[in-house]
């Protein structure tokens, strides 16, 4: 039997292992963001009330849900900096992914909460004052439109800081369906027409924020990170010299940035493995799949009934006797 393990980073021993995440990297990003978002929430909370508009009320509401958002990615992403201990092995890299689906959880919530409130607007309108409406939506195109500019730059690579970013940018595009509906109201007098903006709002940041809640969840139950064709990880498994199956093969994310990701496989090859065959193998796991850490187990041959309890199915392949390229 024999075990491999691969991390991107350095290598001692035949080993390979990550540098830890730089948690820091955007803490001045959340640091401003937190700020002037927990700011303007105050504002737009008083400016919605007094001008009796649902449509500030929603935007609040969901500015609100942003401050919590940013403050629980902000903590997962220090925590994911700190190092591993014999308890946490792995560190606290995961934190990220709970935080993401917090903050999708969190996220619907307010959207529920303003959905009432909202329609309670509308079952009972009253006129709104039109030009604080647009004052303070204004102001909050500003300030969520210079808050999802500073994550900008990470947002392709981690969902944790995808979903601040998606925040902070749906925020700005609402703030401007609500100058828009201000102006309309202020002209109009069409006292129906806040609440009913209200709701169209709701719906715009549900559905923009469908995919963070999708690919929280993905992560969450550690399926198989985007990217990661899993059919092409076994047959490249099988391909190796005088490996005859593969069986209980998992692959997942350890962290929300989807590129610290770890395999786990049982493979059947006659004779075993030495040292030098697991490095080769690690090494093309991290070259052709990203798979920066990688624990395979090699078994002289089948165990009784074909296969471990609760394993994903053996699969069978024929020998091969040619090399892989390093």
């Amino acid at each position: 039997m024999g075990h491999s393990h691969s991390h991107a980073g350095h290598d001692h021993a035949g080993h390979v292992h990550a540098t830890p995440p730089a948690g820091g990297a955007f803490s001045a990003a959340f640091a401003i963001g937190i700020g002037l978002n927990l700011t303007f929430v105050v504002v737009e909370v008083i400016g919605g009330l007094a001008a009796n508009s649902a449509a500030l009320l929603s935007d609040a509401g969901h500015n609100l849900s942003d401050v919590l958002a940013l403050a629980l990615a902000w903590g997962a992403a220090w925590l994911a900096g700190r190092p591993a201990t014999a308890r946490y092995t792995f560190g606290y890299r995961g934190a990220t992914i709970q935080a993401a689906l917090l903050n999708a959880a969190l996220l619907y919530g307010a959207l529920g909460f303003v959905l009432w409130e909202t329609i309670d607007h509308l079952r009972h309108p009253a006129p709104v004052n039109g030009r604080v409406v647009m004052l303070l939506a204004g102001l909050g195109i500003a300030v969520n439109g210079f808050t999802a500019w500073l994550f900008r730059s990470g947002q392709k690579g981690d969902v944790n800081v995808r979903g601040a970013y998606l925040h902070m940018l749906t925020d700005a595009l609402v703030s401007l369906g609500v100058v828009v509906g201000g102006a309309v109201t202020y002209f109009t007098h069409w006292t129906w027409l806040d609440p009913v903006l209200g709701l169209g709002l709701l719906g715009v940041i549900a559905v923009g924020s469908w995919s963070l809640l999708r690919d929280t969840t993905r992560l969450g139950l550690q399926a198989v990170p985007d990217g990661v064709d899993f059919e092409a990880v076994q047959d490249f498994l099988l391909r190796q010299p005088e490996v005859s199956s593969v069986h209980d093969l998992h692959i997942w994310s350890l962290s929300s940035d989807g590129h610290d990701t770890a395999l786990m496989a049982h493979l059947v090859r006659p004779g075993g493995a030495d040292a030098a065959w697991l490095a080769e193998l690690s090494a093309g796991l991290l070259r052709e799949f990203h798979i920066h850490h990688s624990t395979v187990q090699v078994e002289d041959g089948e165990l009784p009934g074909g296969c471990h309890s609760g394993c994903a199915g053996a699969l069978p392949g024929p020998r091969k006797a040619a090399a892989v390229a390093v």
